[in-house]
């Protein structure tokens, strides 16, 4: 199994970062030879759920101040946008043992140690996906999975605003605060940094 090649795509929109996935996910379904690859990128504005019958977590979808997208992840509301590190994972699960609880706790785990680079203790909380920092949320997951490739990923917040958020209960959990990188570290760190860092760590996905 060899490591998987990083993209460093910058800033676009979301429909083109699923448009991309798309493409490398039917590649990979005709090739089984085909490189697994990992997605790094800033998103545009945007607020995502995944295709659940409960949106509770949109509180009023009308007064959104970015468009909304329902996407085939697991998983409640969340918001994605510049100064955010998203990770699209694009993996071929049968070589990796059809574990989907293990590809999650392989993301959970390259994140921590991502953090912990960067002088933030992180780690997880009991029956929560995601990283964290104390009670503090620090990074959202959530995943999708079609012929047993891996799609949809992380998104890490590293700085900048986290406005976003406000306008949504993220991931479903009431009085959730959610926290930066940068806030953490105590210093300003950018996104291409940290997307970088992230690569060093792709034997652990």
């Amino acid at each position: 199994m060899s490591a998987p090649v990083f993209r460093w795509l910058g800033r676009v929109s979301f429909e083109e970062g699923l448009r991309i996935q798309e493409e490398i996910i039917v590649r990979k379904a005709e090739d089984s030879s085909a490189a697994d690859e990992v997605l790094l990128l800033e998103h545009d504005p945007v607020f995502t759920i995944g295709r659940t019958p409960d949106k509770s977590s949109l509180r009023d979808p009308a007064q959104l101040p970015a468009p909304l997208v329902v996407i085939g992840r697991g998983g409640q509301a969340t918001w994605h946008g510049p100064g955010q590190l998203v990770g699209y994972p694009l993996l071929d699960l049968r070589t990796r043992g059809q574990d989907l609880h293990r590809h999650l706790r392989g993301i959970e785990d390259a994140l921590i140690e991502l953090c912990r680079r960067f002088g933030v203790e992180a780690g997880r909380r009991d029956g929560l996906t995601g990283v964290w920092v104390a009670d503090r949320k620090l990074a959202s997951i959530g995943v999708g999975v079609r012929k047993w490739i891996s799609m949809h990923g992380f998104a890490l917040n590293v700085c900048g605003g986290l406005d976003g958020f406000s306008h949504i209960t993220p991931c479903g959990i009431a009085g959730v605060t959610m926290t930066s990188l940068s806030r953490e570290a105590g210093r300003e760190i950018g996104v291409r940094e940290v997307a970088r860092e992230f690569e060093a760590l792709a034997a652990m996905l």
